[in-house]
């Protein structure tokens, strides 16, 4: 990746990084195909993505009916299920479509099912590990997690569903994390604002010193302390499935931090390209099919080519 990552920590030697989030079955229609059903859940791309970098850990919960044998591949990539539980009942069940322009999915069915009463409970090494992302879950779960936790870095993600219905937890979700992760519209939502300039400065009003807003085809912008970065979209000419994109994103991102060890303005900005390119990949399949074929030399390779679209010499005056 950057010039700077020959020096970053090896997978067995990164910080820690815990995930909580879903595990679900997903029925998914684009203009391509009918009610495909996959594997989906924001814990399983993030962790998917993440995995490539570091040695995730997730907290989640499944239903008799799920399959262990479909998480293999992440198995495979060094992620630890260990604190992922099976409990009776179904499975988390999502369903949506997309129309013609690939963007937003308008969601069909959610079926919580076994999810309905997840209550995660970090044991002593989780409550203490170095990065903890808390998934796109009701922000109640979210705030029972950071309360028990005394994670060195804190991050977020967040919906429109959760701003209009949960606003007051996710405020108090907002007041004790370190990084949101959400995106355009939802940011206006959340801060009143229209420009994401002005979003993402009252967004960090109400907590974090953080602030990452996803752009979809304009890629995505960067808010931390005082300083904005800016990262161009992949120019992908394939666009299969977009569902899982926004978590693929934030496990690169997150995955970036915690093999580095550390959060700074360079690392933060390589983490931002490292997820936007994997990103790349989820959007080039159905389900995870796109992310499954993404490998550290795939990756770097996409790295390169997103870091010289930005490349520009001196003002020659």
């Amino acid at each position: 990746m950057s010039s700077t990552s020959g020096c970053a920590k090896t997978h067995d030697t990164a910080a820690s990084l815990i995930v909580v989030g879903s595990i679900a079955l997903d029925t998914v229609s684009t203009p391509g195909m009918e009610n495909r059903k996959g594997l989906g859940g924001s814990a399983t791309y993030f962790s998917a993505s993440s995995g490539l970098l570091c040695r995730p850990q997730v907290i989640a919960v499944l239903g008799e009916d799920f399959d262990r044998g479909e998480l293999g591949f992440l198995v495979e990539r060094g992620v630890d299920l260990s604190t992922v539980y099976t409990r009776k009942g179904k499975t988390f069940q999502w369903q949506g479509t997309y129309g013609e322009e690939l963007g937003e999915a308008t969601t069909l069915r959610t079926d919580l099912n076994v999810f309905a009463d997840f209550e995660p409970h970090l044991n002593d090494a989780q409550k203490n590990c170095d990065f903890l992302f808390l998934a796109n879950i009701i922000p109640k779960l979210q705030l029972k997690v950071v309360e028990q936790a005394n994670a060195k870095f804190v991050a977020a993600d967040t919906m429109n569903l959760w701003i209009n219905t949960e606003n007051a937890d996710l405020r108090r979700v907002l007041s004790k994390i370190n990084l949101l992760i959400l995106n355009e519209a939802e940011a206006q939502l959340l801060s009143g604002k229209r420009s994401i300039v002005a979003a993402a400065h009252e967004i960090q009003s109400m907590g974090p010193r953080t602030v990452v807003i996803k752009r979809g085809v304009y890629g995505a912008f960067m808010l931390h302390e005082e300083r904005i970065f800016l990262c161009p979209a992949y120019p992908t000419q394939k666009v299969v499935d977009p569902t899982g994109c926004g978590d693929t994103f934030a496990g690169g991102l997150m995955g970036t931090l915690a093999r580095h060890g550390e959060v700074s303005d360079a690392t933060l900005r390589e983490g931002m390209i490292v997820g936007t390119a994997l990103a790349s990949f989820t959007i080039e399949g159905y389900s995870l099919d796109g992310l499954k074929q993404a490998t550290v030399e795939r990756l770097r390779e996409r790295y390169a080519e997103i870091e010289s679209l930005t490349k520009f010499g001196p003002l020659d005056m």
